[in-house]
């Protein structure tokens, strides 16, 4: 079966890097809306309805124009938002399948599914588990750092460091930002946790094109028994099994090291997420590294449609 598919700003970042996953797939055919029909609203309302799915990569009020335009009584137009405007929305499935046991069940049978954040999707890869399984309580005091190629940033921060002159001292180095410690990931990264407090969240954006670290500390004396990196390690273990994008590295991770250091860009190009786990028995260290355009972004959005449209889960997409 051929599905017809509509990437609603396809030619922003996200956007781009979808086309190119579905591009050549023989089970898609893209509807192109001409560039001057892009802004004429009942126009894009026709290749919405028209659509199998609908990709909105778009800012969030223009992605809520989109959805306003799908027609009340179009039963066949399923739609995946990739902006902020519905991730905890209640009548939205949240676009993560490993979040538990039936949520890829849940995105299956989905209409409206919204795309987690980017920043988001480590934080709760790494929270998610431990506070379901008990061993984080729901009011642990959770923090977060999290680094990220500056492409996270869309079109005006790609050309504030793309752009051919000189680039000012201060975005040389890794910039703190949200530093009011508002952000706008926050409320999915607090509810899609079970956390009843959201976390204390520093994003931070680095001087490179893509690539994404986000670590969360971890204190034993904090939770309700003591626990080891061993035990957390054989916890996220148990909990990813036959996850096909999520990997768990060894506990020992010195091999995947460089002089020392985790960098950031690794799973670049890919949908995989890799997990680690470091420290000692009374400070731990989790970790989540992927690509902030892959599985932080276009490929998690790929990898709900294929679940959406009942296809091979790892379809069109690089581990």
């Amino acid at each position: 079966m051929v599905y017809k598919v509509f990437i609603d700003g396809r030619h922003g970042t996200t956007g781009l890097k979808i086309d190119e996953h579905l591009a050549g797939r023989p089970d898609i055919e893209l509807l192109d809306i001409p560039e001057a029909d892009r802004k004429d609203l009942a126009r894009k309302g026709e290749y919405l309805n028209a659509a199998d799915l609908v990709f909105l990569c778009l800012p969030d009020a223009a992605a809520k124009e989109s959805v306003a335009l799908i027609r009340p009584d179009n039963t066949h137009t399923r739609v995946l938002d990739t902006s902020t405007a519905h991730r905890t929305h209640p009548e939205w499935v949240y676009g993560l399948p490993e979040l538990d046991g039936g949520q890829r069940q849940r995105i299956q049978n989905a209409r409206r599914v919204a795309v987690p954040g980017c920043h988001a999707t480590g934080f709760i890869l790494l929270m998610h588990p431990l506070v379901a399984s008990g061993v984080v309580p729901a009011d642990y005091p959770a923090s977060a750092y999290s680094i990220t190629g500056y492409t996270g940033g869309g079109k005006a921060l790609i050309a504030r460091y793309e752009t051919p002159t000189p680039l000012p001292s201060f975005l040389q180095s890794p910039c703190a930002y949200a530093l009011g410690l508002i952000h706008k990931h926050l409320p999915e990264m607090q509810r899609m946790s079970a956390l009843t407090q959201p976390p204390l969240f520093v994003p931070i954006v680095g001087n490179f094109a893509q690539g994404m670290l986000v670590s969360a500390p971890i204190f034993p004396r904090l939770l309700p028994r003591p626990f080891q990196p061993a035990d957390l390690y054989a916890l996220y273990r148990e909990y990813y099994a036959g996850a096909p994008f999520i990997q768990v590295m060894p506990l020992d991770a010195s091999a995947f090291l460089e002089n020392d250091c985790l960098p950031a860009t690794a799973c670049n190009n890919t949908n995989r997420a890799e997990i680690f786990v470091f420290g000692h028995a009374t400070q731990i260290l989790v970790a989540a590294r992927f690509d902030n355009l892959g599985k932080g972004a276009s490929g998690a959005a790929v990898q709900c449609m294929n679940l959406m449209l009942g296809v091979e889960e790892t379809a069109g997409l690089t581990d």
